[in-house]
């Protein structure tokens, strides 16, 4: 039984390892491919081609005011600009959308709200149903908590019309709320490791880059020739992109254009938006696996890319079989060895790639990375809720598309986007919109009933208990347990390991536990 558990414990080192190498190989294309640019062509505004802007919302109440005022504040020619509000919403968010729709038509914006009485195919259904009524030549999507700077079309659609082969521009994601807690700001560090790296690597090296759902625009025949919007997975991004790829699509990415966003505020509007990708991109993996090892107009290594960027949530299901082993092993006396420094060495390639994404975007780098430990606290907690969602896979015929709650970035003050939303509600009124200033707070930062936003985001979108909770609690004493017979039998090796589990688990148990009782 032993040499069991040992050939396991081996076999999941190993496989962890896997992924500590492919951080060292993104580091590797990075400094190969550091220098490439792609500078915006001239384009006279004659020349610029029709667009459609989609909104997708679900229950935005607190979001949809800010939302639209950044949409119709986008510098294009208005008699080429389309916006879609795509809206599937149960609550008042509907009415409020109605009113603001009508208020900018009024100004001559063309400016339509696509109300769904049902939730078919959830984000990606109503994206499909919108490409109906759709006019543009492009299709620029931004999700409910984005607010693109007025420049966003300018410096995104004219690449297109110099590369006919170019089907999708993905932006950068920038943080408004990344100073407001640890949480957050740890956040911030993971989007930002994964956009100007990650998406750097794969979008020049050509490794199948990716959409990431928001802020980019398509060229609507690349879209179309891809299959559409489908609903299979819950990660119609991901889904679509990989299509597009292998039909011979051109992607691009632009680290220089940051499109502002909202990071979840609390970790179970977290652990709803990790569970959702982690489920999503397993789900493409097993969609498109063959598919994408069988591309052989692909290099080896973009494929082998893909399949691994696909599966990386896995690893954290490893690190949970890595926990439960460790108490097994210290009781049956195994001295942990000294060849595990190979896997100490693969797994620093992460923490240098967090490391030089804030190096590369920041001039106060240092200071940003005050927040990497509790990233990987947070990134090592939510293991058992991201495992949950993957498993769903294999024992679930439904997949709900759980939206992120939004509109809770903002601390109860307005939210400073480029200096563009300080005043946000007198650019709403100078605009001829009236009702509730920006995010639907008031000019003192509560509702209307003398709530906070917190506390009015409670009251409508209220938490309650998880049982992954009881998980992480149960798994944090698991540690400490180990710890405790590590000590006693002086095997010094899995200490490290077991504490950061023990301090992972719990606390994110701990936030979950707070915000449930609160």
């Amino acid at each position: 039984m032993t040499e069991l558990l040992i050939t396991i414990y081996w076999l999941t080192l190993i496989l962890l390892s896997v992924y500590g190498f492919l951080g060292l190989l993104t580091l590797a294309f990075y400094w190969r491919h550091r220098h490439v640019t792609h500078p915006l062509p001239v384009v006279e505004t004659a020349d610029l081609p029709p667009v459609t802007i989609q909104l997708p919302i679900f229950n935005e109440r607190y979001v949809i005011d800010r939302l639209l005022h950044a949409a119709t504040s986008l510098d294009y020619p208005r008699d080429r600009l389309q916006i879609q509000v795509i809206d599937d919403s149960t609550d008042d968010t509907t009415q409020r959308a109605a009113e603001l729709v009508d208020q900018y038509r009024a100004q001559g914006f063309d400016i339509e709200l696509r109300h769904r009485t049902n939730r078919q195919g959830y984000k990606a259904g109503a994206l499909a149903d919108a490409m109906l009524y759709a006019t543009g030549e492009f299709l620029a999507l931004f999700d409910a908590d984005f607010c693109p700077d007025p420049s966003f079309l300018q410096r995104t659609v004219p690449h297109f019309l110099r590369d006919g082969q170019l089907g999708m521009v993905q932006t950068r994601w920038g943080h408004y709320n990344h100073d407001q807690s640890w949480l957050t700001a740890a956040q911030a560090i993971a989007l930002d490791k994964h956009f100007a790296m990650e998406q750097t690597v794969r979008h020049r090296g050509h490794l199948f880059p990716k959409f990431n759902g928001a802020g980019g625009v398509w060229r609507r025949r690349c879209l179309e020739d891809a299959g559409g919007w489908q609903d299979d997975t819950v990660c119609e991004d991901l889904c679509l992109s990989t299509r597009a790829i292998l039909r011979g699509w051109q992607f691009r990415f632009l680290n220089d254009v940051v499109t502002p966003a909202e990071l979840p505020s609390t970790i179970t509007a977290y652990k709803s938006q990790q569970a959702r990708w982690s489920k999503g991109s397993l789900q493409c993996l097993f969609k498109y696996g063959r598919a994408i090892l069988t591309a052989k107009e692909q290099s080896w290594v973009a494929r082998l890319y893909a399949v691994l960027a696909m599966s990386g949530y896995l690893a954290q299901f490893l690190a949970l079989i890595l926990l439960l082993l460790q108490i097994p092993l210290i009781l049956n006396g195994y001295t942990f060895s000294r060849y595990m420094l190979i896997f100490s060495v693969a797994a620093v390639a992460q923490p240098l790639l967090f490391v030089m994404s804030q190096y590369v975007l920041y001039p106060n780098w240092r200071r940003r990375l005050h927040y990497l430990p509790a990233l990987l606290i947070v990134a090592l907690g939510t293991g058992p809720n991201n495992t949950r969602s993957i498993l769903q896979i294999f024992w679930q015929r439904h997949h709900v598309f759980v939206r992120t709650p939004k509109g809770m970035g903002v601390n109860g003050r307005f939210a400073q986007v480029n200096g563009r939303f300080a005043q946000a509600n007198a650019h709403l009124n100078t605009a001829g919109v009236n009702g509730p200033s920006i995010n639907g707070h008031s000019a003192n930062g509560h509702y209307a009933n003398g709530q906070t936003p917190q506390q009015a985001h409670r009251f409508h979108y209220r938490y309650t208990f998880d049982w992954i909770i009881a998980v992480e609690i149960l798994l944090a004493l698991y540690a400490a347990v180990g710890i405790g017979l590590a000590l006693w039998q002086q095997t010094y090796g899995p200490i490290f390991f077991l504490a950061s589990c023990l301090i992972g688990f719990g606390y994110v148990a701990y936030l979950g536990l707070r915000e449930v009782t609160a």
